[in-house]
């Protein structure tokens, strides 16, 4: 699987979503897009958030307060404890989960654009 994602993503995808990675903060094609519409899963298409719960959290990655089809486990990586956020269906690397977001939710679901696509209404 591995291998066929070299030839489908892009070398800054493949770190990101493959590797597990981070792309650099405002730097994101995504960050300030406003459009109605969904983000799916650049690697399955699953979808992922619907623009209804994206906002402006200020630290430089698409943000959204809810999402589908996500899986949540532990990140110790790099010193921290943090919540990564991956597809439910394919395993791409999509962010962290905070708990520092706004209502209903709470949370921030903070996203490297890299790991989505996005599908306007």
């Amino acid at each position: 699987m591995k291998e066929e994602l070299k030839e489908l993503l892009s070398e800054e995808e493949y770190e990101v979503i493959v590797n597990k990675g981070t792309e650099k903060p405002g730097s994101g094609k995504l960050l300030k897009e406003k459009r109605s519409g969904f983000y799916h899963c650049r690697v399955c298409g699953e979808k992922l958030f619907t623009s209804k719960h994206k906002f402006d959290s200020g630290c430089g990655w698409p943000s959204f307060f809810d999402g589908e089809n996500i899986e949540k486990s532990m990140d110790l990586s790099h010193g921290m404890m943090r919540i990564e956020i991956t597809c439910s269906k394919c395993g791409a690397h999509l962010g962290h989960l905070f708990d520092d977001g706004p209502l209903p939710t709470g949370l921030r679901y903070c996203v490297n654009s890299v790991s989505l696509d996005f599908k306007p209404n």
